[in-house]
């Protein structure tokens, strides 16, 4: 994966969004873009120019991970190292990314290009590293296939294993320890394992709760290999499913299904996303699909494209995202199912191959 490529596209997307100069502060675009995984540090791209700016801490390691760039050791706040270089590479307009950077900081980086009598004017902007991270490049589906195996397995050995009297805090441990043994890193988000009415909330936190008999049981897992995570739910009855889990289950795994294969390069994600709901209208439970059918992941657990009511995201190859629809009833708990996908000719292909419940 060559972040010198990398560097051209955003080059040629800064210059059709007439950006002069990008300061880059999020850490995930600072991964994408210098190859430096450090967790302090800023990019500062110009047309000709690629710095990366860092403490001592990780001046060193930088070097090694981000050949392309050149590395400047910051020290102190940041007039003491950002006014020269902006003046050094005689940016008028530099943009920020606004969706990222703290109020606090913008304001500091202004109030030191003041206070040095630089005409250097702060500009916001959102998305543009973001944009050539939706399509993925094949080591990063690579990455993320490697990622999506072991969450597989994580989940078949949990669905198995799970039996009323386990409290949802011990299977989630399980879980985690079953990733980690298999080769995750950390993990890039927080195990999700709800039972019973806990699982009417689509990002209950695992309790001590006691799983009952009969109850539903929502489990949402991600495994990380390099920086590229993984994405998985699956949701099971704890013993035998009353009537309302098999409707409830049924109407969620339909839906998905009518997804996948109504699923087109060219749609937008609003698009995709009323396919799903469609079929969680007509099964009675419109109002109990809150979220969208799902997200865009790789470096980030969340990223672009956007797979939701109101995302104007086009759908094209290479994208890799989840489709996740979801029934939660108040009371009672809920049901999600969830694949991670990817656009190939067109078309959708399911990456993760965990098993599902048959009801």
């Amino acid at each position: 994966m060559s972040t010198t490529d990398r560097l051209s596209r955003l080059r040629q997307l800064m210059a059709v969004r007439k950006t002069e100069a990008l300061l880059v502060s999020q850490p995930e675009n600072r991964r994408y873009l210098s190859g430096f995984d450090g967790t302090a540090g800023l990019l500062l791209i110009t047309a000709e120019a690629a710095v990366l700016v860092t403490d001592s801490r990780y001046t060193q390691q930088a070097g090694q991970q981000a050949p392309d760039y050149r590395i400047i050791q910051m020290s102190g706040d940041v007039g003491s190292w950002f006014p020269d270089l902006v003046e050094e590479l005689h940016i008028k307009r530099l943009g920020f990314e606004a969706d990222h950077l703290s109020f606090d900081m913008s304001r500091r980086l202004g109030s030191a290009l003041d206070d040095n009598d630089l005409p250097t004017r702060l500009v916001p902007t959102t998305g543009i590293a973001m944009e050539i991270r939706m399509t993925k490049e094949p080591e990063e589906v690579e990455l993320i296939t490697r990622a999506i195996a072991i969450s597989d397995n994580a989940m078949d050995k949990i669905t198995a294993a799970i039996e009323p009297g386990m409290t949802e805090e011990q299977a989630a441990w399980e879980i985690e320890q079953t990733m980690r043994t298999n080769g995750s890193q950390t993990l890039p988000f927080e195990v999700i394992l709800a039972a019973g009415p806990n699982a009417a909330l689509p990002h209950a936190k695992p309790s001590d709760y006691v799983i009952q008999p009969g109850q539903p049981v929502v489990i949402d897992i991600g495994a990380r290999v390099q920086g590229y995570g993984s994405d998985l739910s699956r949701s099971i009855c704890a013993g035998e499913p009353d009537e309302t889990f098999k409707k409830v289950y049924k109407a969620v795994k339909d839906a998905q299904a009518a997804a996948i294969a109504g699923a087109a390069a060219g749609m937008t994600g609003a698009h995709l996303d009323q396919l799903a709901r469609d079929v969680i209208d007509e099964a009675g439970y419109g109002d109990k699909f809150g979220h969208g059918l799902g997200h865009g992941l790789g470096l980030a657990p969340h990223e672009k494209p956007h797979i939701s009511p109101r995302s104007e995201d086009v759908l094209a190859d290479g994208m890799v995202f989840t489709i996740e629809p979801g029934i939660y009833l108040s009371g009672w708990g809920g049901v999600r199912i969830e694949d991670t996908v990817i656009m190939e000719n067109g078309r959708i292909r399911v990456l993760s191959q965990a098993i599902k419940m048959e009801v």
